[in-house]
């Protein structure tokens, strides 16, 4: 699944910078080769047409990145620094084990008073 909504963003990302660059800017752009198309889009041309596929589709963008992140957080339940291995290869030492091999003596009585 995580595939498919990967190559999903990658369209997704492709498609807003196709919409971006075809928006007329103060420089022109590429939007200076839509000049021929008003009556496709309507009486206001293609700038009203591509804001709002640019919407969409960064729309579109966001949900799938944070459907992306949910499924990749998901299937993972390591963190990378569980890997990490120290330079020094030292490894992390341990708390003693007490094995008494005589008795522990006994603590002293408090004197009684009469």
């Amino acid at each position: 699944m995580t595939s498919t909504l990967l190559i999903v963003q990658i369209v997704l990302a492709l498609a807003i910078t196709i919409a971006v660059l075809l928006q007329k800017s103060s420089s022109i752009g590429l939007g200076a080769y839509s000049g021929s198309n008003e009556s496709v889009f309507g009486a206001k041309g293609p700038t009203g047409f591509l804001s709002k596929l640019t919407f969409t589709l960064a729309f579109a963008f966001i949900v799938n990145t944070l459907a992306l992140g949910y499924m990749y957080t998901a299937e993972s339940k390591s963190s990378v620094a569980d890997t990490i291995v120290p330079v020094n290869n030292a490894a992390i030492p341990t708390a003693p084990v007490a094995t008494p091999t005589t008795p522990t003596p006994e603590a002293p009585s408090a004197p009684v008073t009469k």
